[in-house]
């Protein structure tokens, strides 16, 4: 079973680099990676959420009919999965088992960014330091978040003009939505998931805020596992 993993604004494929580590049984882990970040620098942003989600089907279109596989998107990544979904389906090929929704609302809820791309730079800097999940290095870093503030702007915007479209067929594959219980995601928020999926949704809680996935790898992967590879 492959687990294809998206990133959070900002992120790139190396944050989920240690959780192949964690997978006991026969688990294939493959973080993608976007443009605009890591392997991809330079390459340019996408203008928008289409233009991302048809990069990414460039990247996995050979994979997905070799064998059964699975998403998990975590924040940004919620939306990139849910997106992916569709053009997946609508490319005739297979459609994913499971999809792992991680860090964020559903796409039917609006308003719910905790920041905006029109802030101030030192603004928008101190609120994306504020939800964690930026290596110490970095945060510590004027000059390197500098850098890296182009990136960050970039999804947040392409997140801001993302418009949710209401399918005619729900989600048709599993679901399982994960949040940190001090994020600032409410319960009625999360449910909006179950009502864009035919089968029964399941959901996760851990200690921790927004970036919760990077206290609880090995707890997530016990899930996953659980999920995609049962006994």
């Amino acid at each position: 079973m492959k687990l294809f993993c998206l990133p959070f604004a900002g992120g790139s494929k190396r944050a989920y680099s240690n959780w192949s580590k964690y997978v006991n049984r026969s688990l294939d882990i493959e973080a993608i990676e976007i443009k605009g970040r890591g392997e991809r620098l330079g390459q340019g942003f996408y203008q928008d959420m289409t233009e991302a989600v048809d990069d990414i089907y460039s990247l996995i279109k050979d994979k997905v009919n070799e064998d059964p596989y699975a998403l998990y998107g975590h924040s940004m990544g919620t939306l990139l999965a849910y997106e992916l979904y569709y053009k997946i389906i609508a490319e005739g090929q297979q459609k994913p088992q499971h999809i792992f929704f991680s860090g964020r609302q559903s796409p039917i809820v609006k308003d719910n960014m905790y920041v905006r791309s029109s802030m101030s730079d030192d603004e928008f800097i101190a609120k994306i330091i504020a939800l964690g999940g930026i290596p110490e290095e970095i945060s510590q870093t004027k000059e390197l978040m500098r850098f890296y503030l182009p990136i960050f702007k970039n999804d947040i915007r392409i997140m801001e003009n993302y418009e949710f479209r209401e399918r005619m067929e729900k989600l048709n594959c599993k679901i399982t939505v994960l949040n940190g219980i001090e994020d600032k995601i409410d319960v009625i928020q999360e449910i909006a998931w179950g009502d864009l999926c035919e089968q029964k949704s399941k959901s996760y809680y851990f200690s921790g805020s927004h970036f919760f996935i990077n206290d609880h790898v090995e707890k997530i992967i016990n899930i996953i596992e659980g999920e995609l590879l049962p006994e």
